[in-house]
């Protein structure tokens, strides 16, 4: 359980340091990339999945690359929710979506081990 957490904590500070350097990501403080963060697993925990499944014609017919869309949908949602967290255009959610989830599956590597 502790691990889960420090994990979620490394995640937030890592998105907190993305934030200054993506030009169209913006967070208020450390509190809000915390809760961007428990937003954004459950964002893609319950809602990617429907979206997947919904989008799966379009996702056929562009061989995968409408993947990147639902990504970028999903950064956009967790923005309408999260106050102190705002989101413009389209390549800097689609890059804020890539650092999210390359930090996620780092620390999955060293956190993860059973």
């Amino acid at each position: 359980m502790i691990n889960i957490i420090i994990k979620y904590i490394i995640i937030a500070i890592v998105v907190l340091f993305g934030s200054r350097y993506i030009s169209g990501i913006k967070i208020d403080g450390f509190q809000t990339a915390v809760l961007v963060v428990l937003a954004m697993g459950f964002a893609n925990t319950f809602l990617k999945p429907i979206l997947k499944l919904i989008s799966f014609p379009i996702t056929i017919l562009s061989l995968g690359l409408f993947l990147l869309v639902i990504n970028v949908i999903v950064v956009y949602i967790v923005d309408y929710f999260i106050e102190g967290f705002t989101v413009t255009g389209f390549i800097p959610p689609l890059i804020f979506s890539f650092v999210l989830s390359i930090s996620s599956t780092v620390l999955g590597w060293f956190f993860d081990k059973d």
